[in-house]
C-alpha cells in the first residue's frame, strides 16, 4: 500500500502530465495557448462554459476531451484520497500512540508519578531515568509533554487535581507521588486527592512559600521540599567548601552549581573587566548594586598576580583584566556583562555621569 505522501505526489504528477498533454493536443489542432489552457480549465473544473472552438466536426478531439475529463477526474480523486489517507494516518497513529502509552502505564507497579513537568519536574524525570526508576508524568501543557515524549517518558495530558488523571497514572499501584507544581494551592489539592485514592503512597510535595509546609503535611504529604531553601543551602555548601579556584576552573563544579541555581531562576557567570569598562578602577560594590537589582560577587580573579579572592570586600578596587564570578538572576546577568564590556559614562565639566 502506498503511503499518503506518495499518493499525493503520484497523483499530482499524473494530473500535471495529462494537463500538459491536453494543452499540446489542442495546440496541434490550431488552437492558441490561451484557448488550450481555457479548454483544459473548463474541462477539469466541469463548469460547463462553451468551448472556445467548435469541435462538432472533430470527433477525435471530442473523444480526447472526454478521455481527458475522465482521467483528470480520477487523478484529482487520487490526490484527494491521498490527503484523506494522510489525515486518517495521523489520527490512527495518534490513537495507537495513546494506546501504547496507556498499555505502558498499565504495566507499571511501584512506580513514581510526577505531577508537573516544569523546571523541577524535568530535573526529577531526568534523574529518575538515569536511576532506571519507572515513572509517569501528568501535566496540562501539551508542548512540554511532547518534549517529554521525545525523551521516551510516559505521559498523561490532564490536571493532576482530578481523580481521573491520577487513576490513569496508576495511583493505586504507585510507590511515590511527587507533586512539583509551582502553585502551592494546586500541590495541596493534589496531595489531598492522592492520599484519598491511595493511603499508602508516599507523597513528596513542593512548596514555594514556607508557610505552606504545614498545610501540605496536614493534607497527607510525607515530605515537603522547598527548592529555594535547598538551593540556597546547596549553593552555600558549594561556595564555602569548594576552593575559589575551582569555581573558576572546574567545569563540573560550575555545571552542578548552575543546575541547582536554575531551579530558582538564578545562575553564575564569569564577568570580564576590560580596561575601558565603566567598572575598571571602581569599587566592587558598584557591580553589586548595578542596575538596582543586586548581584552576589562569589570570587575575584586578579590578572596582575593571578590571585583568587573569595567573597571580596565591596570596597575592593577592580583592576583592568580582572575576572568576577557573579551570582544573579538569569535575565540580569547578560545586562551586567554588556555593561562591563565598555564605559557607558559621560564626562561633563570634569564630572562623570552614567549614560
Amino acid at each position: 500500500m502506498k503511503s499518503s505522501s506518495n499518493k499525493i505526489l503520484f497523483g499530482t504528477l499524473l494530473f500535471s502530465l495529462f494537463c500538459a498533454i491536453a494543452v499540446y493536443v489542442y495546440v496541434l489542432h490550431g488552437w492558441t495557448i490561451v484557448d488550450a489552457l481555457y479548454m483544459v480549465a473548463i474541462t477539469i473544473s466541469t463548469v460547463g462554459y462553451g468551448e472556445p472552438h467548435d469541435t462538432s466536426n472533430q470527433p477525435l478531439l471530442r473523444a480526447f476531451t472526454t478521455i481527458f475529463a475522465l482521467v483528470s477526474t480520477v487523478a484529482t480523486l487520487y490526490v484527494i484520497g491521498g490527503f484523506i489517507q494522510m489525515l486518517a494516518e495521523g489520527e490512527i497513529n495518534r490513537a495507537l500512540g495513546e494506546r501504547r502509552m496507556t498499555q505502558g502505564i498499565n504495566k507499571l507497579k511501584d512506580h513514581v508519578i510526577i505531577c508537573g513537568f516544569g523546571r523541577v519536574g524535568q530535573i526529577l524525570a531526568r534523574d529518575l531515568k538515569q536511576a532506571t526508576t519507572d515513572f509517569v508524568i501528568i501535566d496540562t501543557n501539551t508542548a512540554r509533554l511532547r518534549e517529554a515524549e521525545e525523551h521516551g517518558y510516559l505521559v498523561i495530558v490532564g490536571n493532576a487535581i482530578e481523580e481521573e488523571a491520577l487513576q490513569s497514572a496508576g495511583i493505586e499501584r504507585a510507590r511515590v507521588l511527587a507533586t512539583v507544581l509551582p502553585d502551592d494551592t494546586a500541590n495541596v489539592f493534589i496531595t489531598l486527592t492522592a492520599r484519598d485514592l491511595n493511603p499508602n503512597v508516599e507523597i513528596i510535595a513542593r512548596a514555594e512559600d514556607p508557610s505552606t509546609e504545614k498545610k501540605l503535611l496536614r493534607s497527607g504529604a510525607n515530605r515537603v521540599v522547598l527548592p529555594a531553601q535547598i538551593g540556597a543551602a546547596r549553593m552555600a555548601t558549594l561556595i564555602t567548601h569548594a576552593s575559589a579556584e575551582s569555581l573558576l576552573t572546574d567545569a563540573d563544579n560550575v555545571e552542578e552549581l548552575n543546575t541547582v541555581l536554575g531551579t530558582v531562576g538564578l545562575s553564575m557567570a564569569e564577568i570580564h573587566i576590560p580596561s575601558d569598562s565603566e567598572f575598571a578602577s571602581r569599587p566592587l560594590r558598584e557591580v553589586e548594586i548595578a542596575g538596582g537589582i543586586g548581584f552576589l560577587i562569589v570570587a575575584l580573579h586578579r590578572k596582575v598576580d593571578g590571585a583568587v579572592i573569595r567573597k571580596p570586600d565591596g570596597e575592593t578596587i577592580l583592576q583592568p583584566g580582572d575576572k568576577l564570578i557573579v551570582l544573579g538572576y538569569n535575565a540580569e546577568l547578560p545586562k551586567l556583562s554588556r555593561r562591563a564590556q565598555s564605559d557607558h559614562r559621560i564626562t561633563y565639566r570634569g564630572a562623570q555621569i552614567k549614560n
